[in-house]
């Protein structure tokens, strides 16, 4: 099945195909029918070596227009997660911590970056997405519960190595993604696709809260 983003919808409507939505398209189709919210995995980024490719998700762009709350654990930790945050910001994208003034890492619980704003409770999640004033989205990140995560060290080992892989068999564009994610999945002993499931579940239950709230 393919990969939908907001550029394929057209292409993918006139002929009838059905799809897998990205976040972006997921974004844009949730607020054309008047859904303020709605829960994902992880959000794309910028990622790494962006300064020579130039590879960001539209998921960065398309939030920066559409009115939306989106339920996440971070980015991706296989992107880079410092350059997506100033991208964010740059972007004028809400960016929030659920319980949380760190950024969730999605497989682990702190990337290691701060955030200025966070919210203790669905109800004032759901207050900072009526109170947006502007066209953009509020990113809600919803870190991994400790207990559920990724060990840590074994996750930035991992990712250290799987990166060097990346290099040595030189993958570009849309395949290092799912090539890394498959190297950890690998690499973990299927670890990395427990701590999925549980930070889906996770976000799910958080958004029918705040989506109750709003």
């Amino acid at each position: 099945m393919p990969k939908l983003s907001v550029r394929d919808l057209g292409p993918a409507a006139a002929r009838g195909s059905d799809g897998a939505t990205t976040v972006a398209s997921t974004a844009l189709l949730a607020s054309t029918v008047g859904i303020q919210l709605f829960a994902t995995g992880g959000l794309g980024g910028v990622h790494r070596e962006a300064r020579e490719t130039w590879d960001e998700s539209a998921d960065l762009t398309t939030l920066s227009r559409v009115r939306i709350g989106v339920v996440c654990a971070g980015v991706k930790s296989i992107l880079d997660i410092g350059a997506t945050l100033e991208r964010l910001e740059t972007l004028n994208v809400t960016v929030i911590g659920y319980g949380t003034n760190r950024f969730p890492g999605f497989f682990v619980a702190d990337s290691g970056f701060g955030l200025d704003w966070s919210v203790e409770s669905p109800r004032q999640a759901a207050d900072v997405i009526k109170a947006q004033m502007h066209d953009g989205g509020v990113v809600i990140g919803n870190p991994v519960a400790p207990e559920d995560q990724l060990d840590p060290e074994l996750h930035w080992r991992v990712l250290k190595t799987g990166l060097e892989a990346v290099r040595e068999q030189a993958i570009r564009g849309k395949g290092i993604t799912p090539f890394l994610l498959d190297y950890f999945r690998v690499q973990t002993g299927g670890a990395s696709v427990e701590v999925n499931l549980e930070l889906v579940r996770a976000n799910a239950r958080l958004a029918t809260q705040i989506a109750a709230a709003l």
